[in-house]
């Protein structure tokens, strides 16, 4: 195929995740109070307010699209997929498919357990700080935002073990060297923990207690990965 003609096929990619898209965000609108009484079930009990005239009408309509980009993106992941398949080789194909479903997945575990582990015990440990003259006045755009932000911030570090077998499947990295940089990684972890969360404790350890396991089991792919790679060369020296 022609460069015009694969610009045309990305152009249909694109044009179809985006429609894709709208029409989840339309739908999504319909249950967008429902998935709102969803969204405040941690803080029902002390209640959330609108402090502008249009902050309900955007919050509402942000989380319809957020929510419809969330249900629709495996079928994005799908036209995208769709349209590298025909330039990869089949050994290419082989690694491409489980790793596109291992990263919808890790990505969905990810939003799934900030939202219903972690996010419950911050505002639990966050509101605990009132007292009988200063209550919680929680606005529903703020909300929305520091919602939204843990439950992507978990997502993308649920992805660090895809990002350790990709790096070792090219030999960038090899288990020695995972495990003898494990210090410094804990001080990575740490830090990104505290940088990608909001400022409390409780959900910086939270997110960097599941990070330390996905990197203890990032080694155990490196380890099984690099073994492979190590074998198929020797092979094929032979």
């Amino acid at each position: 195929m022609g460069l015009l003609d694969h610009l045309g096929e990305l152009r249909g990619v694109l044009i179809h995740s985006s429609i894709a898209a709208l029409v989840a965000t339309i739908l999504c609108w319909f249950w967008s109070a429902d998935l709102l009484d969803i969204l405040i079930r941690p803080i029902r009990d002390q209640g959330i307010y609108f402090t502008a005239p249009n902050e309900a009408f955007l919050t509402r309509l942000k989380l319809s699209a957020v929510v419809g980009l969330f249900v629709v993106a495996p079928f994005i992941f799908f036209k995208i997929y769709g349209f590298i398949l025909p330039g990869l080789y089949k050994r290419e194909r082989r690694v491409v498919t489980p790793l596109l479903l291992a990263t919808t997945v890790l990505f969905y575990t990810g939003v799934a357990f900030a939202f219903l582990v972690v996010i419950p015990q911050v505002i639990t440990f966050l509101l605990s700080f009132g007292t009988e003259a200063m209550e919680p006045l929680i606005g529903v755009g703020p909300y929305f935002n520091f919602v939204a932000r843990l439950c992507l911030a978990f997502g993308l570090v649920f992805e660090l073990p895809l990002l350790v077998l990709f790096l070792s499947f090219i030999g960038v990295v090899n288990p020695r060297m995972l495990l003898r940089t494990w210090r410094y990684a804990i001080i990575i972890i740490v830090t990104l923990s505290a940088v990608l969360t909001p400022p409390d404790v409780i959900s910086q350890v939270m997110m960097a207690g599941p990070v330390l396991v996905l990197y203890m089991g990032s080694v155990l792919i490196s380890i099984a990965v690099t073994g492979r790679r190590r074998k198929k060369e020797n092979q094929d020296l032979d």
